[in-house]
């Protein structure tokens, strides 16, 4: 699968699946992605320590066969959004973002690259294009462009609906953890005021179309977010799906043993 086909399942109103790497940053795990019910990615290099040329790397190992690769940059910037891209990410995921100029920047890059300064300010303010060619040339090179917009705070919910007005956007992701800290219960997702800002989000983004992607860890915050409406459903990371497929499989493995 490619951005373009992804895109076009949640554009139907499908669901897509994913999990988040955080830990396996050797590009010989990429194969092990495959043909394990993923249909994406998100290679967090905002919490885990990826040089470039690492993600670099592994980005080259992805394939038609694998999971379509989407990259959580450090911050919502410009360059980071570009150098992602250019390395091989089929998106970007920008974390934190509070502002629709925050929002612009992203998406300028992610859905008009190469297009830099006045001539890309002109695209995402006023639909305005150098010309025709321009435009089908860059709607082109940027087909599989993902562009995924974090919303984590209260400030961010406060703004989303005019945020959400910057056309191309394809995702907007929610990190419960920096959530339920900015609603004043950290790590409680149990708590009204969390959910209700939750539902908040994934309401309001649906009536324009946008799909929700709420990153939970085990599989009942997982399953009660999709039947609250999340398509774009990112669940756990290869770190704790690791931790606990080996978990598992011993304490079974001790349980018979200890009977022996």
């Amino acid at each position: 699968m490619n951005g373009a086909e992804l895109k076009a399942i949640l554009n139907s109103g499908g669901r897509v699946f994913g999990t988040m790497i955080s830990l396996g940053r050797n590009p010989h795990w990429v194969p092990a992605l495959s043909g394990v019910g993923l249909d994406y990615v998100v290679i967090d290099t905002e919490h885990s320590p990826w040089s470039r040329g690492e993600l670099g790397d592994y980005l080259a190992n992805f394939g038609p066969s694998s999971p379509v690769p989407i990259v959580r940059v450090p911050i919502p910037d410009s360059h980071y959004v570009t150098m992602a891209l250019d390395a091989g990410a089929h998106g970007v995921l920008a974390p934190y973002c509070e502002t629709v100029d925050q929002v612009k920047e992203v998406v300028a890059a992610a859905k008009w690259r190469p297009l830099k300064g006045e001539a890309v300010v002109n695209v995402v303010e006023n639909g305005e294009h150098i010309s025709d060619a321009t435009r089908a040339y860059l709607e082109e090179r940027n087909r599989n462009s993902i562009c995924i917009i974090g919303i984590e705070s209260v400030a961010a919910f406060k703004n989303l609906e005019r945020m959400i007005e910057v056309p191309g956007i394809d995702g907007i992701f929610v990190g419960p953890n920096d959530m339920s800290i900015s609603v004043g219960f950290p790590d409680q997702y149990d708590r009204p005021e969390y959910k209700d800002t939750v539902k908040g989000i994934i309401d309001t983004c649906e009536a324009k179309g946008i799909p929700v992607l709420v990153h939970h860890q085990n599989t009942e915050l997982s399953t009660y977010w999709i039947g609250q409406g999340a398509r774009f459903v990112l669940h756990c990371t290869d770190r704790r799906t690791l931790a606990a497929a080996y978990q598992a499989d011993f304490a079974k493995l001790r349980e018979y043993a200890k009977d022996l």
